[in-house]
């Protein structure tokens, strides 16, 4: 499971340094690397395990809406396997999509790591914040004993 969140760098050709805590992960994963797509402004990446169950769940929605939901997030997956430094290449439609310039986030959401800017995790990790504060999401942290 992926917990936690790291800043680096992206360098200009779109590689991103996996960190050792990820890397152990992946490392027992089949295949050494993840699957990378864009959603909710960021890009998510799976181990190519997650991936093959998440993509069994897609398949089995019959929601006349998950053709677009399909066609966008399927449409714009890319297989990113580790090199020998440990790091992913991140396509170029992929870095634009979530504006990936130079500092990023790299933030584990348990069954995935979530590759944000930097400066767009900051403003949603912020209004996260603020969401939380909230009198029914308060009802719902007590509940989990949070």
């Amino acid at each position: 499971m992926f917990r936690s969140s790291s800043y680096h760098t992206i360098d200009t050709k779109g590689r991103v340094i996996i960190p050792a805590r990820f890397r152990n992960i992946l490392k027992t994963d089949a295949v050494y690397g993840v699957v990378v797509s864009n959603m909710d402004d960021c890009l998510y990446a799976y181990t190519f395990t997650e991936w093959e169950k998440l993509e069994k769940r897609i398949l089995a929605a019959k929601s006349g809406a998950m053709s677009n939901l399909r066609r966008f997030f399927l449409g714009n997956s890319c297989e990113c396997y580790c090199d020998k430094q440990d790091r992913i290449l991140i396509p170029k439609n992929l870095r634009e999509y979530a504006q990936l310039e130079k500092d990023i986030v790299l933030v584990g959401n348990l069954d995935r790591i979530e590759i944000w800017s930097r400066t767009k995790w900051e403003d949603v990790n912020k209004q996260m914040e603020l969401e939380l504060k909230k009198e029914e999401v308060k009802e719902e942290r007590a509940f989990l004993g949070l």
